[in-house]
Protein backbone atom coordinates (compact mmCIF):
# COMPACT_ATOMS: atom_id res chain seq x y z
CA UNK A 1 0.00 0.00 0.00
CA UNK A 2 1.32 3.35 -0.89
CA UNK A 3 -0.09 5.44 1.43
CA UNK A 4 -0.07 9.57 1.89
CA UNK A 5 0.30 11.84 4.79
CA UNK A 6 -3.10 12.21 7.14
CA UNK A 7 -4.22 15.88 6.32
CA UNK A 8 -3.50 15.24 2.47
CA UNK A 9 -6.06 17.17 0.46
CA UNK A 10 -7.61 15.24 -2.86
CA UNK A 11 -9.61 17.14 -4.77
CA UNK A 12 -10.02 18.24 -8.56
CA UNK A 13 -10.44 21.10 -10.27
CA UNK A 14 -12.40 23.30 -13.45
CA UNK A 15 -12.49 26.58 -14.93
CA UNK A 16 -15.64 29.00 -15.35
CA UNK A 17 -15.87 30.04 -18.98
CA UNK A 18 -14.85 25.84 -19.79
CA UNK A 19 -17.72 24.27 -17.79
CA UNK A 20 -20.11 27.29 -16.31
CA UNK A 21 -22.40 28.47 -20.31
CA UNK A 22 -24.79 30.64 -19.10
CA UNK A 23 -23.07 33.57 -20.83
CA UNK A 24 -25.90 36.10 -20.69
CA UNK A 25 -26.95 35.11 -17.06
CA UNK A 26 -27.56 37.78 -14.42
CA UNK A 27 -25.72 40.53 -15.36
CA UNK A 28 -22.50 38.42 -16.78
CA UNK A 29 -20.57 40.55 -19.70
CA UNK A 30 -18.57 39.59 -22.67
CA UNK A 31 -14.91 38.52 -21.81
CA UNK A 32 -12.12 38.11 -23.81
CA UNK A 33 -12.75 33.97 -24.22
CA UNK A 34 -16.00 34.76 -25.87
CA UNK A 35 -14.86 37.19 -28.26
CA UNK A 36 -11.94 34.98 -29.41
CA UNK A 37 -14.50 32.13 -29.87
CA UNK A 38 -16.69 33.87 -31.64
CA UNK A 39 -13.82 35.32 -34.15
CA UNK A 40 -14.07 32.63 -36.95
CA UNK A 41 -10.72 30.49 -37.20
CA UNK A 42 -9.69 30.73 -34.00
CA UNK A 43 -11.64 27.75 -31.89
CA UNK A 44 -12.43 24.38 -33.34
CA UNK A 45 -15.83 25.39 -35.93
CA UNK A 46 -18.60 26.02 -33.82
CA UNK A 47 -17.07 25.71 -30.35
CA UNK A 48 -17.85 28.32 -28.02
CA UNK A 49 -18.03 28.19 -24.17
CA UNK A 50 -21.98 29.95 -24.56
CA UNK A 51 -23.60 26.67 -23.30
CA UNK A 52 -20.21 24.44 -22.24
CA UNK A 53 -21.67 21.81 -19.59
CA UNK A 54 -24.44 24.33 -18.49
CA UNK A 55 -22.60 24.05 -14.81
CA UNK A 56 -24.32 26.98 -13.87
CA UNK A 57 -27.59 25.67 -14.09
CA UNK A 58 -26.58 22.25 -13.54
CA UNK A 59 -24.45 22.82 -10.01
CA UNK A 60 -26.14 20.96 -7.96
CA UNK A 61 -26.08 17.68 -9.85
CA UNK A 62 -22.15 18.41 -10.17
CA UNK A 63 -21.92 18.89 -6.17
CA UNK A 64 -23.26 15.60 -6.03
CA UNK A 65 -21.31 14.41 -8.14
CA UNK A 66 -18.22 15.98 -6.43
CA UNK A 67 -19.51 14.20 -2.71
CA UNK A 68 -20.06 10.74 -4.78
CA UNK A 69 -16.41 10.87 -5.70
CA UNK A 70 -15.54 11.72 -2.22
CA UNK A 71 -13.67 15.06 -2.98
CA UNK A 72 -11.97 17.20 -0.24
CA UNK A 73 -11.96 20.08 -1.92
CA UNK A 74 -12.93 21.70 -5.48
CA UNK A 75 -10.56 23.96 -7.30
CA UNK A 76 -13.04 26.64 -8.93
CA UNK A 77 -12.36 29.85 -10.64
CA UNK A 78 -14.71 33.02 -10.56
CA UNK A 79 -15.90 34.48 -13.66
CA UNK A 80 -14.48 38.28 -13.53
CA UNK A 81 -17.12 39.08 -16.03
CA UNK A 82 -20.34 37.93 -13.74
CA UNK A 83 -18.91 40.59 -11.04
CA UNK A 84 -22.32 42.64 -11.14
CA UNK A 85 -24.07 39.76 -10.14
CA UNK A 86 -21.97 36.81 -7.94
CA UNK A 87 -25.03 35.12 -6.26
CA UNK A 88 -23.94 31.98 -8.15
CA UNK A 89 -20.52 31.33 -6.36
CA UNK A 90 -22.40 32.25 -3.12
CA UNK A 91 -24.55 29.60 -3.80
CA UNK A 92 -22.31 27.08 -4.90
CA UNK A 93 -19.94 27.60 -2.01
CA UNK A 94 -22.52 26.92 0.20
CA UNK A 95 -23.23 23.57 -2.14
CA UNK A 96 -20.01 22.36 -1.65
CA UNK A 97 -19.90 23.01 2.39
CA UNK A 98 -23.06 21.30 2.76
CA UNK A 99 -21.01 18.00 1.45
CA UNK A 100 -18.11 18.64 3.38
CA UNK A 101 -16.27 19.61 0.50
CA UNK A 102 -13.60 22.98 0.77
CA UNK A 103 -13.79 25.74 -1.78
CA UNK A 104 -10.75 26.45 -3.28
CA UNK A 105 -11.92 29.52 -5.38
CA UNK A 106 -9.19 31.17 -8.49
CA UNK A 107 -9.78 34.43 -9.12
CA UNK A 108 -8.62 34.54 -12.88
CA UNK A 109 -8.38 31.48 -15.09
CA UNK A 110 -8.06 33.87 -18.11
CA UNK A 111 -11.98 35.18 -18.91
CA UNK A 112 -10.83 38.97 -18.66
CA UNK A 113 -13.79 41.11 -19.01
CA UNK A 114 -13.80 42.56 -22.77
CA UNK A 115 -14.33 46.06 -21.40
CA UNK A 116 -11.11 45.30 -20.03
CA UNK A 117 -9.30 44.20 -23.12
CA UNK A 118 -10.52 47.34 -24.96
CA UNK A 119 -7.74 49.48 -22.69
CA UNK A 120 -5.33 47.31 -23.07
CA UNK A 121 -5.46 44.46 -21.59
CA UNK A 122 -3.11 42.96 -19.61
CA UNK A 123 -0.61 45.43 -21.15
CA UNK A 124 -2.37 48.10 -19.62
CA UNK A 125 -0.76 48.30 -16.12
CA UNK A 126 -4.18 49.92 -14.38
CA UNK A 127 -5.44 46.61 -15.37
CA UNK A 128 -3.15 45.29 -12.68
CA UNK A 129 -5.17 47.43 -10.17
CA UNK A 130 -8.68 46.51 -11.28
CA UNK A 131 -7.73 42.69 -10.30
CA UNK A 132 -6.47 43.84 -7.09
CA UNK A 133 -10.51 46.01 -6.92
CA UNK A 134 -11.94 42.75 -7.90
CA UNK A 135 -10.24 40.44 -5.99
CA UNK A 136 -11.44 42.51 -2.90
CA UNK A 137 -15.61 42.35 -4.36
CA UNK A 138 -15.29 38.43 -4.44
CA UNK A 139 -13.59 38.85 -1.10
CA UNK A 140 -16.24 40.64 0.54
CA UNK A 141 -18.88 38.03 -0.49
CA UNK A 142 -16.97 34.71 -0.12
CA UNK A 143 -14.33 35.58 2.31
CA UNK A 144 -16.34 34.30 5.31
CA UNK A 145 -16.28 30.92 3.82
CA UNK A 146 -13.51 30.10 1.10
CA UNK A 147 -10.34 29.36 2.62
CA UNK A 148 -8.09 29.21 0.14
CA UNK A 149 -7.61 31.88 -2.55
CA UNK A 150 -5.49 31.30 -5.77
CA UNK A 151 -5.20 34.96 -7.30
CA UNK A 152 -4.16 33.99 -10.99
CA UNK A 153 -4.16 30.43 -12.81
CA UNK A 154 -0.98 29.95 -15.29
CA UNK A 155 -0.04 33.62 -16.02
CA UNK A 156 2.62 31.86 -18.51
CA UNK A 157 -0.27 31.02 -20.81
CA UNK A 158 -2.09 34.40 -20.36
CA UNK A 159 0.78 35.92 -21.71
CA UNK A 160 2.97 33.90 -23.71
CA UNK A 161 -0.20 31.96 -25.36
CA UNK A 162 -2.37 34.81 -25.60
CA UNK A 163 -0.17 37.50 -26.43
CA UNK A 164 3.44 35.70 -28.46
CA UNK A 165 1.64 33.21 -30.74
CA UNK A 166 -1.88 34.42 -29.95
CA UNK A 167 -3.17 30.78 -30.09
CA UNK A 168 -5.48 31.93 -27.00
CA UNK A 169 -7.28 34.62 -26.21
CA UNK A 170 -6.74 37.91 -26.79
CA UNK A 171 -5.12 36.74 -29.90
CA UNK A 172 -2.08 38.93 -29.52
CA UNK A 173 1.23 38.27 -31.76
CA UNK A 174 3.90 40.49 -30.22
CA UNK A 175 6.85 39.59 -28.25
CA UNK A 176 6.65 43.03 -26.34
CA UNK A 177 3.10 42.61 -25.35
CA UNK A 178 3.70 39.13 -24.25
CA UNK A 179 6.80 40.00 -22.00
CA UNK A 180 4.52 43.27 -20.66
CA UNK A 181 1.73 41.20 -19.89
CA UNK A 182 3.73 39.05 -18.34
CA UNK A 183 5.24 41.41 -15.59
CA UNK A 184 1.70 42.79 -15.51
CA UNK A 185 -0.06 39.52 -14.61
CA UNK A 186 3.18 39.30 -11.75
CA UNK A 187 2.15 42.84 -10.61
CA UNK A 188 -1.48 42.07 -10.37
CA UNK A 189 -0.78 38.73 -8.41
CA UNK A 190 1.02 40.91 -5.94
CA UNK A 191 -1.47 43.75 -5.81
CA UNK A 192 -4.25 40.49 -5.13
CA UNK A 193 -2.00 39.29 -2.43
CA UNK A 194 -2.08 42.46 -0.65
CA UNK A 195 -6.10 42.80 -1.19
CA UNK A 196 -6.74 39.19 0.15
CA UNK A 197 -4.92 39.69 2.85
CA UNK A 198 -6.25 43.13 3.76
CA UNK A 199 -9.38 41.60 4.14
CA UNK A 200 -8.08 38.91 6.17
CA UNK A 201 -7.75 35.66 3.82
CA UNK A 202 -6.75 32.78 5.54
CA UNK A 203 -4.40 31.21 2.91
CA UNK A 204 -3.17 33.01 -0.49
CA UNK A 205 -1.47 30.82 -3.15
CA UNK A 206 -0.86 31.19 -6.85
CA UNK A 207 -0.73 28.12 -9.74
CA UNK A 208 1.73 28.38 -12.17
CA UNK A 209 2.10 25.75 -15.30
CA UNK A 210 5.49 24.26 -14.96
CA UNK A 211 7.05 22.59 -17.17
CA UNK A 212 10.64 20.75 -17.45
CA UNK A 213 12.92 21.29 -20.04
CA UNK A 214 15.27 18.80 -21.25
CA UNK A 215 18.11 17.99 -23.38
CA UNK A 216 21.11 20.29 -24.69
CA UNK A 217 22.07 22.17 -22.06
CA UNK A 218 22.41 26.19 -23.06
CA UNK A 219 19.09 25.86 -25.35
CA UNK A 220 17.33 24.10 -21.93
CA UNK A 221 18.76 26.71 -19.24
CA UNK A 222 17.02 30.21 -22.16
CA UNK A 223 13.49 28.16 -22.54
CA UNK A 224 13.73 26.83 -18.23
CA UNK A 225 13.51 31.15 -18.14
CA UNK A 226 11.25 31.78 -20.22
CA UNK A 227 9.11 28.92 -19.11
CA UNK A 228 9.22 28.66 -15.68
CA UNK A 229 12.21 30.79 -13.61
CA UNK A 230 10.42 34.19 -15.41
CA UNK A 231 7.70 33.87 -12.84
CA UNK A 232 9.31 31.58 -9.80
CA UNK A 233 11.71 34.11 -9.20
CA UNK A 234 9.95 36.91 -9.21
CA UNK A 235 7.35 35.99 -6.95
CA UNK A 236 9.38 33.96 -4.47
CA UNK A 237 13.01 35.72 -5.19
CA UNK A 238 11.94 39.18 -5.63
CA UNK A 239 14.16 39.34 -8.54
CA UNK A 240 13.90 38.13 -12.65
CA UNK A 241 17.11 35.74 -12.91
CA UNK A 242 19.63 37.79 -14.82
CA UNK A 243 19.92 36.17 -18.09
CA UNK A 244 15.82 36.03 -17.87
CA UNK A 245 15.63 39.90 -17.67
CA UNK A 246 18.93 40.84 -19.95
CA UNK A 247 16.19 38.48 -22.45
CA UNK A 248 12.90 40.30 -21.88
CA UNK A 249 14.86 43.67 -22.01
CA UNK A 250 15.47 43.37 -25.61
CA UNK A 251 11.68 43.31 -26.19
CA UNK A 252 10.69 45.94 -23.80
CA UNK A 253 11.32 47.68 -20.29
CA UNK A 254 9.34 46.88 -16.90
CA UNK A 255 9.24 48.38 -13.93
CA UNK A 256 11.86 46.75 -11.46
CA UNK A 257 10.26 48.54 -8.46
CA UNK A 258 7.16 46.36 -8.73
CA UNK A 259 9.40 43.36 -7.67
CA UNK A 260 8.58 44.14 -4.03
CA UNK A 261 5.06 43.79 -4.72
CA UNK A 262 5.22 40.99 -6.44
CA UNK A 263 7.06 39.14 -4.21
CA UNK A 264 4.49 39.52 -1.36
CA UNK A 265 4.39 36.04 0.23
CA UNK A 266 2.38 33.08 -0.46
CA UNK A 267 1.12 30.53 1.35
CA UNK A 268 1.20 27.56 -0.77
CA UNK A 269 2.68 27.76 -4.68
CA UNK A 270 0.23 25.62 -7.04
CA UNK A 271 2.11 23.71 -9.46
CA UNK A 272 -0.02 22.10 -12.40
CA UNK A 273 1.46 19.60 -14.71
CA UNK A 274 0.92 17.71 -17.73
CA UNK A 275 4.51 16.98 -19.69
CA UNK A 276 8.02 18.37 -20.47
CA UNK A 277 9.67 19.99 -23.29
CA UNK A 278 12.66 18.57 -25.23
CA UNK A 279 14.76 20.58 -27.21
CA UNK A 280 18.16 20.94 -28.78
CA UNK A 281 20.58 23.49 -30.42
CA UNK A 282 19.24 23.82 -34.27
CA UNK A 283 20.57 27.01 -36.41
CA UNK A 284 18.43 26.44 -38.88
CA UNK A 285 15.20 26.68 -36.70
CA UNK A 286 12.99 29.62 -36.08
CA UNK A 287 11.83 29.07 -32.40
CA UNK A 288 9.05 29.62 -30.78
CA UNK A 289 6.38 32.47 -30.47
CA UNK A 290 5.93 31.34 -27.12
CA UNK A 291 9.11 31.42 -26.15
CA UNK A 292 10.13 34.94 -28.27
CA UNK A 293 14.05 34.83 -28.54
CA UNK A 294 14.48 31.33 -29.38
CA UNK A 295 15.20 31.29 -32.31
CA UNK A 296 17.91 28.66 -33.35
CA UNK A 297 15.98 26.25 -30.55
CA UNK A 298 13.92 23.52 -31.77
CA UNK A 299 11.20 21.34 -29.82
CA UNK A 300 12.57 17.88 -30.20
CA UNK A 301 9.46 15.24 -30.73
CA UNK A 302 8.02 13.58 -27.14
CA UNK A 303 9.39 10.37 -26.44
CA UNK A 304 7.30 6.91 -25.98
CA UNK A 305 3.62 7.25 -25.34
CA UNK A 306 1.25 10.58 -26.08
CA UNK A 307 -1.71 11.60 -24.58
CA UNK A 308 -4.54 12.79 -27.03
CA UNK A 309 -3.12 16.53 -26.82
CA UNK A 310 -0.03 15.46 -28.23
CA UNK A 311 2.02 14.83 -24.94
CA UNK A 312 4.52 12.99 -23.84
CA UNK A 313 3.28 10.54 -20.55
CA UNK A 314 6.28 11.39 -18.35
CA UNK A 315 5.52 11.14 -14.24
CA UNK A 316 9.13 10.89 -13.35
CA UNK A 317 8.58 14.69 -15.10
CA UNK A 318 6.49 15.75 -11.77
CA UNK A 319 8.38 13.58 -9.49
CA UNK A 320 11.88 15.54 -10.61
CA UNK A 321 9.78 19.10 -10.74
CA UNK A 322 8.84 18.93 -7.34
CA UNK A 323 12.05 18.47 -6.05
CA UNK A 324 13.62 20.79 -7.77
CA UNK A 325 11.27 23.22 -6.90
CA UNK A 326 11.55 21.92 -3.03
CA UNK A 327 15.50 22.52 -3.64
CA UNK A 328 15.61 25.83 -5.45
CA UNK A 329 12.33 27.58 -3.27
CA UNK A 330 12.91 26.09 0.07
CA UNK A 331 10.24 27.27 2.84
CA UNK A 332 7.35 27.47 -0.14
CA UNK A 333 4.38 24.26 0.69
CA UNK A 334 3.75 22.78 -2.80
CA UNK A 335 0.06 21.96 -4.15
CA UNK A 336 -0.99 20.06 -7.47
CA UNK A 337 -3.32 21.88 -8.62
CA UNK A 338 -3.58 20.07 -11.97
CA UNK A 339 -2.77 17.23 -13.29
CA UNK A 340 -4.18 14.84 -16.21
CA UNK A 341 -4.78 13.47 -19.46
CA UNK A 342 -6.88 13.98 -22.75
CA UNK A 343 -8.09 10.04 -23.71
CA UNK A 344 -10.27 9.03 -26.27
CA UNK A 345 -14.16 9.62 -25.30
CA UNK A 346 -15.83 6.84 -23.59
CA UNK A 347 -16.65 5.56 -19.82
CA UNK A 348 -13.88 3.07 -20.05
CA UNK A 349 -10.83 4.99 -20.26
CA UNK A 350 -7.77 2.52 -18.76
CA UNK A 351 -5.08 4.96 -20.49
CA UNK A 352 -6.32 7.85 -17.90
CA UNK A 353 -6.49 5.47 -14.75
CA UNK A 354 -2.59 4.11 -15.63
CA UNK A 355 -2.07 8.48 -16.63
CA UNK A 356 -3.12 9.17 -13.11
CA UNK A 357 -1.93 6.39 -11.13
CA UNK A 358 1.61 6.62 -12.69
CA UNK A 359 1.62 10.80 -11.15
CA UNK A 360 0.28 10.09 -8.49
CA UNK A 361 2.93 7.73 -7.53
CA UNK A 362 5.50 10.17 -8.65
CA UNK A 363 4.08 12.82 -6.08
CA UNK A 364 4.12 10.02 -3.58
CA UNK A 365 7.92 9.28 -3.94
CA UNK A 366 8.11 13.11 -4.20
CA UNK A 367 6.46 13.21 -0.81
CA UNK A 368 9.56 10.60 0.35
CA UNK A 369 12.40 12.77 -0.79
CA UNK A 370 11.16 15.73 1.41
CA UNK A 371 9.17 17.78 -0.37
CA UNK A 372 6.40 19.83 1.47
CA UNK A 373 3.22 18.55 -0.60
CA UNK A 374 -0.31 19.23 0.53
CA UNK A 375 -2.50 17.90 -1.79
CA UNK A 376 -3.43 16.58 -5.59
CA UNK A 377 -6.07 18.24 -7.82
CA UNK A 378 -7.35 16.14 -10.85
CA UNK A 379 -7.78 18.65 -14.27
CA UNK A 380 -10.63 17.93 -14.39
CA UNK A 381 -14.10 16.98 -13.04
CA UNK A 382 -16.11 17.18 -16.06
CA UNK A 383 -14.90 17.34 -20.14
CA UNK A 384 -15.16 20.78 -21.00
CA UNK A 385 -14.20 22.89 -23.44
CA UNK A 386 -10.74 22.81 -24.02
CA UNK A 387 -10.00 26.48 -25.23
CA UNK A 388 -9.07 26.34 -28.92
CA UNK A 389 -9.47 22.75 -29.26
CA UNK A 390 -13.08 23.20 -28.41
CA UNK A 391 -14.76 20.02 -27.42
CA UNK A 392 -12.80 17.42 -29.23
CA UNK A 393 -10.51 17.09 -26.32
CA UNK A 394 -11.78 14.86 -23.27
CA UNK A 395 -10.21 15.22 -19.94
CA UNK A 396 -12.96 14.89 -17.13
CA UNK A 397 -13.30 12.09 -14.46
CA UNK A 398 -17.02 12.22 -15.61
CA UNK A 399 -18.37 12.37 -19.16
CA UNK A 400 -20.15 14.64 -20.52
CA UNK A 401 -22.68 14.14 -23.64
CA UNK A 402 -23.01 17.60 -25.23
CA UNK A 403 -25.80 17.01 -27.09
CA UNK A 404 -27.67 16.22 -23.61
CA UNK A 405 -26.01 17.43 -21.17
CA UNK A 406 -25.98 14.29 -19.41
CA UNK A 407 -23.13 13.22 -16.59
CA UNK A 408 -21.56 9.77 -16.84
CA UNK A 409 -19.05 9.03 -14.08
CA UNK A 410 -15.86 7.07 -16.24
CA UNK A 411 -13.92 4.03 -14.78
CA UNK A 412 -11.42 6.72 -13.90
CA UNK A 413 -13.81 7.94 -11.72
CA UNK A 414 -14.32 5.11 -9.67
CA UNK A 415 -11.06 4.41 -9.43
CA UNK A 416 -9.80 8.00 -7.91
CA UNK A 417 -12.64 7.46 -5.95
CA UNK A 418 -10.88 4.54 -4.00
CA UNK A 419 -8.19 6.43 -3.97
CA UNK A 420 -9.46 8.84 -1.69
CA UNK A 421 -10.63 6.23 0.33
CA UNK A 422 -7.76 4.63 1.01
CA UNK A 423 -5.86 7.65 1.21
CA UNK A 424 -2.96 5.83 -1.54
CA UNK A 425 -2.80 3.48 -3.85
CA UNK A 426 -2.50 -0.34 -3.73
CA UNK A 427 1.27 -1.97 -3.43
Amino acid sequence: MTTFPDGFLWGAATASYQIEGAVHADGRVPSIWDTFSHTPGKVRLGHTGDVACDHYHRYVEDVETMSWLGLQAYRFSVAWPRLADLGFYDRLVDALLDKGIAPVATLYHWDLPQSLQDKGGWTDRDTAYRFADYATRVHDLLGDRVRTWTTLNEPWVSAFVGHGSGRHAPGVSDPAAAFTAAHHLMLAHGLGVQALRAAGAESISLTLNLTPILGDPGPARLVDGLANRIFLDPVLRGAYPDDVLEHLSRYTEVNLDDLATIAEPIDVLGVNYYTVNRVVADPAAEGSPEHPGTQGIAWAQPHGALTEMGWEVIPSGLEDLLVRLSQDYPGVPLMITENGVAVPDGVADPERIAYLDGHVRAVHAAIGKGVDLRGYFVWSLLDNFEWARGYDKRFGLVRVDYDTLERTPRDSARWYRDVIARNGLPA
